[in-house]
Parts: structure tokens; sequence; C-alpha cells
């Protein structure tokens, strides 16, 4: 008896099964007889790993399972291909970003075919293809058009030495990963896109996915999005008021002093006012040297006395304003009215310099020692003037009442999550579509002259951007008054890729559109989605956010773009049955598929 050669019988039928066409995807059919499986796309770093293998070995053997209960699934693959790695590979190596990035993919085509995979290769997409970073440049301007998408300035990270903005991820101990130049913070002109928009949206749809997705991640997205609801309150302070943003209104008369965030408009303006603009100017520039997701729980929370007052509407007395690290710009109004009887934070920052607590809100039952810690709960008002005896959710809404009565503030609700900054002074990414005209100023480029591409020509270096240095692609042409004009040479954060490639497999060679409704119709939602649970947040957030945008311009009829969703992250020391996981998948079992059992068995340990 001859020896078994795995890989001459493997290469053997799957070249047989590639040239029979068995896993391209047929159009038509019954809406109620599709499925649209999909595993998260590969970013094409050189090889596959046993991460890969684990995803796509679950999406695989789920769309198998379904193609032999008759379903026509759809199952493709394609590279989310741009991004900084290639760029670093390109200076360390002294290649392309381009080249590096399709050998990379060829390497890890090539191996995904050897583990014989059911995908449709035919509807393969690159994100790098102008064809397909055409279309986000469409989108971008459709975005444009409805003032989703506009261009402000921003803080970021700067780099003096490498000339360019890095990622929070990038500062190291407050110098830049690559070349240990101490980081600072720069204010430089990003675009935006308004996702705070569909918060709303975003949070509602929620409810949708219930029992579909995994609740640690519905879990994580309310709390990204975290909508509060409050008071916004204005206090007095000289001439001018300060505006701050609470959810306990109730603790009202327990404000003994007001923090503004370093960065706050009205810090250095009330640090001058105070005599302490010296003294303030050198805090702000320790503060802003602190990693930014380190800011709002500092190891030591510091601060300095700006020497000004406020009024706190509620008793009329004079409390002091500080600016300390604790307090970050970007959240609320950038300014907090700090009650340390009610609030640890501000317990342990009055504690350290002294100022004073006054207990508003006590237990129902018992007593509360507060030398010891703030009492942070909800209970019985005392102290507080007419609301005494009051509960704290009857407080809350009789003391904005007041508020709005008196005009010191009012009714709000506010978020957590705050517009997405696209902007990467990158090479490698989708240009941003935007011309700059003297005479017209900001204008978009026409649809007719997209894609705007890359140029191969570039020196890419370490230092700056490289897209600013290629003169070619930066002189223009303005499309209004045909003058001279300059490029946008930033681009685009690569999730902007990845939040609408899903709808592209559905209609991937469409020269005249991302992709067709009818298509997009049929296939989506996506049924199974399948991915690591570190993309709980951001790509599925923006994922959502993009489908909500693209059925608001009439693309697509689906609110929402993963019907059911399966983080391979999640592992867990068990094993899990196919019944298990069919009935996870809201499927059922039949006799005729005990192989397929055995293979999901053995697959992988799934949480």
């Amino acid at each position: 008896m001859s020896r078994y050669d795995p890989r001459k019988i493997e290469e053997k039928w799957q070249k047989v099964w590639e040239d029979r066409g068995l896993y391209r995807t047929a159009e038509g059919g019954e809406k109620d007889r599709k499925h649209y499986v999909l595993e998260m796309f590969p970013y094409p770093s050189g090889r596959i790993h046993m991460g890969h293998v684990r995803n796509y070995t679950i999406g695989d053997a789920i769309a198998r399972f379904l193609m032999m209960k008759g379903y026509r699934v759809l199952h493709p693959m394609g590279w989310d291909a741009f991004g900084l790695p290639a760029e670093n590979a390109a200076i360390k190596q002294g290649t392309h970003p381009k080249r590096w990035t399709l050998e990379n993919i060829e390497t890890m085509k090539r191996q995904l075919r050897m583990l014989g995979f059911s995908y449709d290769w035919n509807r393969e997409i690159a994100t790098c293809d102008p064809q397909y970073y055409r279309w986000n440049q469409w989108i971008f301007l459709k975005m444009y058009e409805r003032g989703i998408a506009y261009r402000k300035k921003a803080e970021v990270n700067w780099c003096p030495h490498d000339e360019t903005v890095l990622a929070n991820e990038q500062v190291i101990e407050g110098r830049c990963w690559r070349c240990g130049t101490e980081v600072v913070r720069r204010e430089v002109p990003s675009w935006f896109l308004k996702i705070t928009e569909y918060a709303d949206r975003l949070l509602e749809d929620l409810k949708k996915l219930e029992g579909k997705w995994p609740e640690r991640v519905l879990a994580q997205q309310r709390n990204w999005i975290g909508r509060s609801e409050g008071a916004l309150i204005r206090f007095p302070c000289g001439k001018r008021t300060i505006e701050v943003f609470t959810t306990r209104p109730d603790t009202l008369f327990g404000t003994t002093f007001m923090v503004l965030a370093p960065e706050h408009p009205l810090t250095l303006r009330l640090a001058k006012e105070g005599g302490k603009l010296s003294e303030v100017s050198s805090f702000i520039e320790k503060a802003k040297k602190e990693r930014q997701t380190q800011r709002g729980e500092p190891a030591k929370k510091e601060g300095i006395d700006l020497g000004v007052k406020a009024i706190n509407p509620a008793t009329g007395k004079e409390i002091p304003v500080w600016t300390a690290n604790y307090v970050l710009y970007e959240y609320g109004t950038g300014a907090i009215m700090a009650v340390p009887a009610h609030d640890q934070r501000d317990w342990e920052f009055a504690r350290k310099y002294g100022i004073e607590m006054i207990p508003v809100v006590f237990p129902r039952k018992g007593a509360w020692d507060f030398t010891r810690g703030a009492f942070e709960e909800e209970g019985i008002l005392k102290n507080s003037g007419e609301f005494d005896g009051l509960e704290s959710q009857v407080a809350k809404r009789k003391i904005t009442e007041w508020l709005e009565r008196e005009g010191y503030g009012e009714l709000k609700v506010t978020y957590r999550l705050r517009d997405w900054n696209i902007s990467r002074q990158r090479y490698w990414g989708t240009p941003i579509p935007i011309i700059y005209c003297d005479t017209c100023g900001t204008v978009p480029v026409p649809e007719d002259d997209l894609p705007v591409l890359l140029p191969e020509k570039v020196e890419i270096a370490g230092r700056g951007n490289p897209l600013e240095r290629a003169e070619e692609f930066v002189k223009a042409v303005c499309p209004r008054c045909g003058g001279k004009a300059k490029r946008e040479t930033d681009t685009m954060d690569t999730f902007f890729d990845s939040s609408w490639y899903f709808l592209r497999y559905c209609d991937p060679n469409n020269e005249r559109q991302p992709f067709d409704r009818e298509k997009a119709d049929f296939w989506m939602p996506v049924d199974i989605y399948i991915g690591g649970i570190e993309h709980a947040v951001l790509h599925l957030l923006y994922a959502r956010f993009f489908q909500k945008f693209l059925r608001d311009i009439g693309l697509t009829s689906y609110d929402e773009p993963f019907e059911r969703l399966i983080t391979q992250g999640m592992v867990l020391k068990k094993w899990v049955s196919i019944g298990s996981l069919l009935d996870h998948l809201g499927l059922s079992e039949e006799d005729d598929i005990e192989l397929l059992k055995e293979k999901l068995n053995s697959m992988a340990e799934v949480g």
C-alpha cells in the first residue's frame, strides 16, 4: 500500500474544487435560504499565525455545515491592507509599502489556500486597491455633504524629531516609541467624523443584538457611548460663568471648590486674573507631558489654585477655582464642581490641599464616617436648604428645576463618546479627497475625479508626512475656479477601511457605486461574524455607525451590519459540543453530519 502524502492529496483536490468553482457564491435564490458567514479580515503582516487559524476554522466549519444543509452561503476573504506597519517595514527594509503589502498578501493567501478553507476567492478585496479605496473617498464625500465629516484643530501627541503624530500607544513614558524623543502636545488641523450624531441610535439599537452578541461586548459598547442624564450648571465667576455637567445635582450644596482641566480655555485667563499665570503655566506644561490615557486617574492627584473665586449658586458662597491633572478637557465640559464629601477623587484632592468638605447626602440607614472616604451612593439630603429630607432621585429633579427657574442651569444629556478623528499624517492609507484653494477655501474633489491615487514615488524616511514632500501629489488645480491649489496630505485612519468592507463583498466588482443595494439587501446583514474580543468597541462600533449612515443615504435597508457575533478571543477551559454551538447559532442538528460534528468538537476551545 502506498504511503499517504497529505500535501499531494490536498493540492490535487483543492485544485479540483477550485476549477469546479465549488465555493463560488451564486447570486439570487430565496432570502430565507441565504447565510452570510464572515470572519474579520486579516492585516497582511506576512504570515498566518494560530490566532488566524482558530478564527478561520470556526468560520469554515460553520460555512461548510450550512452548505451541507442546503443554504446559499457567502463566505468571502480579503485584506485589511493599509496601515503603519507597512511604513515601518519600508523604513527598516528599504522597500516600498505597496510591495511589502502585496508580497505578504500573496504569501498569506497561499497559506490560506493550503488550509483548504471554503472561501469564494472571486470576491477577494484588498483595501489598498484603488478600486476599493475609491469608495472610501466616495463615502467620505457623502459624509462631508451632510456635515458628518468636518475639519477642526485637535490636540495630539507630537514627536518633534520624527515630525509626526503618535497614537497614545506609541508614547512610552512620555517619549516617542521609535526615536526616544520627548513627546509634546500639539494642535494640528484634523478631519473628524460626527459619530456623536448617531450616539442615541447606536445605544438604542444594542437592544436588537441582545441574546445574539456576547453581553460583554454589548456592555463595553454601552460604556463607550456612555450616555449620562444630569444637569448643566453655570457657576458665576467674576464677569463670566463656568459651566459644568453633573449626574449628581443632588450634591450641589456640597460643592466647596471647582476644578478646570489644564487645557480648558479659561484656565490661563483665570490664572492671569488671579496673579498665578507663571505658576499655572508651568503646571500645565507638566500635566501635558503625562500620557493622555493616564490623565483620568494619575498616580498622584496634583493641582494649583488659580487665585479666583466662583459662586456656588445654591449657597451663594464663594468657592476657590483650581486646575488639576485628574480632570480631562475631553469629558463633559472640561470643568467639574468638586464635592469632596461625595466623590472619592475630590475627597483625596481636598484632603491633600486642605479644602473644606460639606456632607449633604447621608445613608438611608446607619451613619457614614466622612473622615475615611466619600459617601458616593444616593441617600437622604441634609444641609441642602429647602431640599432637606428628600431622596436623591427626587432631589436631582427638583434641584434641576430650581436651577432652570433661577437661570443657573438646565437638564442635559451628555455622552462619553467623542467624534472620530480619522486624520493620519502617514503615507500608506486612503488619501482624504479634499483640495485647499486660496480663493475658494476647502473644496471636495469631484466624484468623477476619484480615486485620488497615492503617488508611487515617495520618500519614506520616518520623519514627517511623506505626502507633504510629494510635490506632484500636493500641487492641484481647484475644481471650482481652476486656480492653483493644494491637496490634503492626511490619509484616513484604517478603521475607515474596515467599517464597510463586509458590504463590498456583496458586490466586489461594482465600478459604478460601492455596492448594488439589491445585492447588499439580499446578503445583509452578516448572519454570523467572527473575530477577536479586542475589537468589541472601535471596529464594531464604527461598522455599526457606517451601516446606519449608509442606510440614511439610501444604500442599504438595514440598521445593523452583524446579526450574530462570535468573539473567538473569549476562550475558556472547556470543550463545547456542536450542539451547544448550533444552539448558539439558532440552528439544528441532523444525523447525516456526524463527521462535521467531530470536526467542530475538535477545532477549538470556544467560550
